[in-house]
């Protein structure tokens, strides 16, 4: 039996050639930059909570950065519940992201797994998260009541999403440029739309995701979803304007490649500001951690210090496991010891 895979179209333009170009240089930058752990720590949840702020605003969440950054870190606030949820599924979808990473095919079932966290406790019918739509849809403006897409019949969904899939697995899919391959990913979820909500945040994680996995932002400092919502008219025109018999691609990838530029371009000039002139980081080099190290990292940020057993009860690790981890952190400059006997904690250096 053949597999059908879902085949692109599009063109290398001269613009979409130069951003790529760029996107290159100003990554190289970036991920060769001295940063000292805390820096990184701050850059990624900037990113973080970017994303999630910029993710939900486009699709009409009204929460401000603030508000975001308020319920990431476990405060409540007073606002709609939907709001809230919305906001709190992306984060926890954002975090995920490493884990789904790993997953290897990327099958049915995961793609499903995304869009159920991404919608969890936010639509009329709860049967509808975590499952194709089973009724036809349209994209509408809701003010002037204007049809601006009709999505495939819902009976083409299943089939459209094997071959997105079998596409998104094929390992001739490393030939594209990481970039490439996220904005591809994008519109063809966006186009299928194989939810009755959540779509276009579903195209995003998973595009985030390509991005996370090809090792292209292993560091996660990209806020990409920060460019569509600065202009939403201009991103809703751009998947819009594209030819539905041709599916021509060319124009939409010019304006990804654009955006990811103006993003990394925004966080490398963060970084050269961060280290710049800084001796003992040009002596000692990047320091390069681990997501566990990262995270006793952010728990040191957080509450000022952290012990042996804050690690044993983070991670469920044993006490000789949980001193082993500690002291590679040490090793590696980045923590130090304090106190004595019981009293003994680690903070930053």
């Amino acid at each position: 039996m053949e597999i059908k895979i879902f085949k692109p179209t599009f063109q290398y333009t001269d613009k979409t050639v130069k951003y790529l170009n760029k996107i290159t240089e100003a990554r190289t930058i970036i991920m060769n930059s001295p940063l000292i752990p805390k820096w990184e720590v701050s850059l990624r949840k900037r990113a973080l909570l970017t994303n999630a702020h910029s993710s939900t605003a486009i699709e009409g969440n009204i929460l401000s950065l603030e508000e975001v950054t308020a319920l990431s870190e476990g405060r409540d606030i007073m606002v709609k519940r939907k709001d809230k949820q919305e906001v709190l599924n992306y984060l926890e979808m954002l975090d995920k992201i490493p884990k789904f990473a790993k997953i290897i095919p990327f099958k049915k079932s995961d793609f499903l797994k995304i869009h159920k966290i991404i919608v969890n406790n936010t639509l009329k019918d709860p049967e509808d998260e975590g499952r194709f739509r089973t009724r036809q849809v349209v994209v509408g403006n809701k003010y002037t009541g204007e049809i601006v897409f009709k999505p495939p019949q819902t009976k083409k969904v299943s089939e459209l999403v094997d071959r997105f899939l079998n596409w998104l697995n094929l390992t001739t899919i490393n030939n594209l440029s990481p970039v490439i391959a996220a904005g591809i990913t994008h519109y063809e979820i966006v186009r299928i739309h194989p939810f009755v909500d959540g779509n276009g945040r579903t195209a995003r994680i998973i595009a985030t995701l390509i991005l996370y996995k090809s090792g292209f932002d292993t560091k996660r400092f990209f806020a990409l979803d920060d460019y569509y919502d600065q202009d939403r008219a201009r991103y809703y025109n751009t998947l819009k304007n594209i030819d539905q018999n041709t599916l021509d691609l060319t124009d939409w990838l010019e304006y990804f490649t654009e955006g990811l530029l103006i993003s990394i371009e925004t966080v490398k000039k963060r970084v050269i500001g961060l280290s710049k002139d800084i001796k003992i980081l040009k002596e000692q080099g990047q320091v390069a951690l681990n997501e566990r190290q990262m995270k006793i990292v952010e728990f040191i940020l957080k509450n000022g210090k952290i012990t042996n057993k804050n690690v044993r009860e983070l991670f469920g690790l044993s006490n000789r496991v949980a001193l082993d981890v500690l002291n590679k952190l040490i090793k590696l400059k980045v923590i130090e010891t304090k106190g004595k006997g019981s009293g003994i904690h680690y903070t930053l250096r």
